[in-house]
């Protein structure tokens, strides 16, 4: 709840599915989606808003935000907390409504967006979902030819040459939890385009991970990834990707028997691991589960 009301990152889902399978919480990635709808987004934060933290704490910070969605039925009062006090009682001399010579953190009926920024999407290149941040963008629906790269170095220097041209879609793949391996934070390809000024034109889709700071059309944590043998290794230069961020859909329009007669012809990129970075790739699960550690009992010698 807190995340979707200050518009925080994309990584949140991803932690707090491992918080919860650690935790042994019942909690899914279809879970946010769900909490999304009914959370407004308050506050008016970088990197898609005009205030940075140090704002955000004079305007009252995080336990003005907990305080406004306790009195709106959001929060659990009874919830215990480390000190010993439930939330309630932790927030009981918060007011329930923002200082009135603010708007960092803006009044319950006049937030930012009316419901959360951080969206799942499904489709044919998601079935198992991904994670994008819905906010500050131009268009809700994105549709143009694959620039496919295999690496996040190899997207990099494609950017640097401006082989990237507006109306593209970036694909990054092989860089999820068993490809990169570990997840790699996509956030300098994100930047160059920024700096190149084609963030608002350019769409960039992978199974990796971004970092707060990411602005424009950006989807991560796609799943089943790449190296799992996901859809996103089926794409090819040219392929039209579409994004839907009012359907929530992520697809390729190529048809399922293409799609089909691709896969024999799938390689992986050469990326050799040994010890426990052999026995890392074999037993991390999927981002949709919070790209947990499982046990397994086939881990390479």
């Amino acid at each position: 709840m807190l995340i979707m009301a200050t518009g925080g990152s994309t990584n949140a889902v991803l932690h707090y599915l491992a918080i919860a399978h650690a935790a042994q919480v019942k909690w899914t990635i279809d879970d946010f989606e769900r909490v999304r709808r009914k959370v407004p987004v308050l506050c008016d934060l970088k990197p898609s808003g005009k205030y940075v933290a140090v704002d955000f704490h004079r305007a009252g910070g995080v336990p003005q935000v907990l305080k406004m969605l306790l009195a709106h039925g959001l929060l659990h009062g009874e919830c215990m907390t480390i000190t010993g006090r439930t939330m309630a009682e932790e927030l009981a001399k918060i007011p329930a409504a923002p200082r009135a010579d603010q708007d960092v953190i803006r009044q319950w009926d006049k937030p930012l967006y009316a419901q959360g920024h951080l969206a799942i999407l499904k489709g044919n290149l998601a079935p198992e979902g991904c994670v994008a941040k819905i906010t500050g963008l131009k268009s809700p629906k994105i549709t143009g030819p694959a620039r496919v790269f295999d690496s996040e170095p190899a997207a990099m220097k494609a950017i640097m040459a401006r082989k990237i041209k507006p109306g593209d879609v970036l694909v990054i793949r092989y860089e999820g939890p068993k490809g990169g391996p570990g997840m790699r934070e996509l956030s300098i390809p994100a930047a160059m385009l920024v700096g190149m000024g084609l963030h608002t034109s350019v769409a960039m889709i992978t199974d990796g991970r971004f970092s707060g700071a990411t602005r424009g059309p950006c989807v991560g944590h796609i799943a089943p990834e790449a190296w799992a043998g996901g859809p996103l290794a089926l794409v090819r230069d040219g392929d039209v990707i579409e994004i839907d961020l009012e359907k929530n859909l992520l697809n390729i329009q190529v048809s399922p028997e293409e799609l089909e007669e691709r896969k024999s012809a799938v390689q992986r990129p050469v990326r050799k691991l040994t010890g426990v970075m052999a026995a890392y790739r074999a037993g991390v699960g999927g981002a949709e589960e919070g790209a947990v550690w499982l046990y397994r009992d086939d881990w390479p010698e």
